[in-house]
């Protein structure tokens, strides 16, 4: 089985990128005076940002991978190409894991995506952890040439290649370098398979955002197909200065103090969940002192 270095460190947090707050009511009025459409984020600070991550022992880093921007879904996430970033990120960065969430299989050339994955994986010391999708845009596989009804069986052919560490299917002397093939593979949501089959083939699960009451009942239904295996999840936080402000919920996450997100994080632990990215669009704060708020009440609670 491939070693996981996620797994290894028990219940942690990170961070989903991009490190912005682009859909807080500060971060919108920014991005309309500088025509930015709503959902693309201001890139400025975030070299400065994954380091400080990285510095404050945050354990992951996750980058979504979006190839074109619709403002009807109004989310063109951390706007840099995924394995491109992940080999920028590589460099800047010397202990948080790098994680995908997730790449659209589909939508790109299996043997690239090892490749890329081989390349990333190698120049972070074997910090990649693989997110991979099935894909939920219908718009964007006609300029691609993919048939959006074959996404399911796309998927798993292409999974075939990623997980095959013999390479059969390459002719005679033929082979892709670099040989590395240490990586775990999640899965975000089924990718149009049963629970069993991603159980079965995958090495983790990446979990749409929920309660931990959400979470529970998901959690044992991925314990009974993949038992042990990592099941990860995000928050979208919005941390208030008040330590002790109560827990307010909205779509994907919660407005609340730092004692309102250990609450909620053990919480999380309690319901299974392994791991826990924390988005901070919506988040009305300054952003390098809510990052600092949390390195230094709330990761001291769970990263031991």
């Amino acid at each position: 089985m491939t070693f996981d270095k996620l797994k290894a460190r028990g219940f942690t947090v990170g961070v989903e990128l991009p490190l912005d707050n682009d859909w807080s009511k500060e971060g919108q009025y920014k991005g309309l005076k500088a025509g930015r459409p709503f959902g693309v984020p201001d890139m400025a600070h975030h070299k400065t940002r994954i380091q400080l991550a990285d510095k404050l022992g945050f354990s992951t880093a996750w980058v979504r991978d979006v190839p074109l921007y619709e403002p009807s879904f109004g989310d063109a996430a951390q706007v840099f190409e995924a394995f491109t970033y992940l080999g920028y990120l590589a460099a800047l960065t010397e202990n948080i894991l790098l994680g995908t969430a997730a790449i659209v299989l589909p939508l790109r050339q299996p043997w690239l995506v090892k490749k890329a994955a081989n390349i990333t994986a190698q120049l972070s010391n074997d910090r990649l952890i693989l997110g991979v999708a099935s894909g939920d845009r219908p718009s964007e596989y006609p300029l691609f040439g993919v048939n959006y009804g074959a996404r399911g069986q796309l998927f798993r052919e292409a999974v075939e290649v990623l997980k095959d560490h013999s390479n059969f299917k390459l002719k005679g002397d033929q082979k892709i370098y670099p040989e590395v093939a240490k990586f775990p593979i999640y899965a975000a949501g089924l990718a149009q398979q049963s629970p069993e089959w991603v159980g079965s083939h995958l090495d983790g699960w990446l979990a749409y955002p929920g309660t931990p009451d959400d979470h529970q009942k998901r959690v044992a239904m991925w314990r009974n197909v993949a038992g042990s295996k990592p099941y990860v999840s995000f928050i979208h936080l919005d941390l208030v200065t008040d330590n002790d402000a109560p827990l307010e919920r909205h779509r994907f996450g919660v407005k609340t103090g730092v004692n309102g997100l250990i609450k909620e994080l053990q919480n999380m632990q309690k319901a299974g969940v392994d791991h826990i990215g924390l988005h901070f669009r919506k988040n009305e704060r300054n952003l390098e002192d809510s990052m600092l708020d949390i390195a230094n009440s709330v990761l001291p609670v769970f990263h031991k």
